[in-house]
């Protein structure tokens, strides 16, 4: 079940448009604890250039919902989910997120927010204690830095700094490989393109020393013309060029990219390129493109991703995208939790879901793991690869080892001061 306010739903959508409750606690989900169902709030984008981030978000949350409630709901309670559109608009988030569990009555949050209103809907956890899962924002300072990090707040997304990690070596290899010294980076200016630009080329300088940044371009979100963008990386004439755009952004920039050619004249590492949000939605794909995985069905390459991504296909006539397995993940865990737990309160799951590891198609090992000293997701499957314009898409993906990531996890944290 679900209620939702929003212009932004898709005709696919079987979800009900139904009114907002008027009732207001200090702390509603104390006064119903006991209630039969349980409201779960849902603040995320589905309106503008990146609606899909809302979109796939809900429609795996759905998916998962489905299957809880036919299961018995949490603790025996059936959950109604409640999804609000916040505009892309950071304030909006915030509101929305605060409406959700002072009017709407919801005792948990999933918010699918990018790392721009993430880090206000985070504020909204803070102040109302409520459980909060964050299942969009890579920022790694969210959950990475000990003053962000609350009780009742987890993340599911992905984690920047991991992705960097892996990324950063893989692209070293080719680096040295090719004999790629002169780089360029173009990545969203905010938050998360900035922290992950300079997480990425940390390492890779880290493992390829002789590396050098001679321009930087920092497009504001959701950009329309990235003319002057593009011309001013080509008069660079970088030999590689790393990039963290992301949805529209992202397909919007390759599509006036390629009228350039620019994909032709140097190397492209775009960590977000291997996700069907992008893969196909791009007009013209460029052959060659170096990515990270975000979604694709073939990685992990195990019946069970795939069984998941053919299930997801088959309900809502679309690929699943990054957002999608992060936002169904979250539904795993609160479920898993839930058991653990025998109960649905907030607090109750908080402490359960601590150090959680749950069986999962998204992980490396068949598992992944809500890590309890930052309360952010471990375990999932992460690599690079290069594509081709029509399906697998990637082919190939180099898998990153855990053990190495954690490790030089580890060692960026103490430097940040985060440990």
């Amino acid at each position: 079940m679900t209620r939702t306010r929003t212009p932004g739903i898709s005709r696919r959508s079987t979800l009900a448009l139904m009114g907002a409750g008027a009732m207001s606690f200090a702390a509603p989900w104390v006064a119903r604890a006991q209630a039969k169902t349980i409201k779960i709030g849902m603040p995320t984008i589905l309106s503008g250039r990146v609606a899909q981030l809302g979109t796939s978000s809900r429609n795996a949350v759905m998916l998962e919902v489905d299957k809880i409630n036919a299961a018995g709901g949490l603790a025996g309670r059936t959950i109604e989910m409640v999804i609000r559109d916040s505009k892309g608009q950071p304030q909006e988030a915030a509101r929305v997120a605060r409406e959700l569990v002072n009017t709407d009555g919801c005792e948990l949050l999933i918010d699918a927010e990018a790392s721009s209103g993430a880090f206000a809907v985070h504020e909204v956890a803070r102040d109302l204690g409520v459980f909060c899962i964050h299942t969009n924002s890579e920022t790694s300072a969210l959950t990475a830095d000990p003053k962000q990090q609350i009780p009742n707040a987890f993340r599911t997304a992905r984690q920047g700094v991991h992705d960097s990690i892996v990324g950063g070596s893989y692209a070293a290899a080719i680096a040295k490989a090719k004999g790629l010294k002169k780089w360029a980076t173009c990545s969203p200016d905010y938050a998360y393109g900035r922290d992950t630009t300079a997480e990425y080329t940390l390492y890779l300088k880290r493992f390829a020393p002789d590396v050098e940044i001679i321009s930087e371009s920092w497009p504001k979100l959701f950009q329309p013309d990235y003319t002057e963008v593009v011309t001013k990386i080509l008069q660079a004439k970088p030999q590689a060029l790393y990039s963290c755009l992301w949805g529209g952004d992202l397909t919007s920039y390759i599509d006036q990219a390629n009228i350039y050619a620019m994909f032709g004249q140097m190397e492209v590492f775009a960590v977000n390129m291997a996700d069907y949000t992008a893969l196909t939605v791009v007009k013209n794909l460029p052959k060659g493109i170096h990515s990270g995985n975000r979604y694709i069905k073939t990685f992990p390459g195990t019946a069970e991703n795939a069984a998941w991504g053919d299930a997801y296909k088959a309900k809502y006539n679309e690929y699943p995208t990054n957002w999608s397995w992060e936002n169904a993940t979250a539904m795993m865990l609160i479920a898993e939790a839930a058991k653990k737990a025998n109960s649905a309160d907030g607090k109750k799951l908080a402490e359960a879901m601590r150090g959680l590891t749950i069986k999962s198609p998204f992980g490396a090992d068949g598992t992944v793991t809500m890590r309890g000293e930052d309360q952010t997701l471990i375990g999932y499957a992460i690599g690079w690869g290069t594509t081709i314009p029509q399906e697998p898409y990637v082919p190939e993906v180099k898998a990153g080892d855990w053990k190495t990531i954690l490790e030089l996890e580890a060692e960026w944290k103490k430097s940040k001061g985060y440990a």
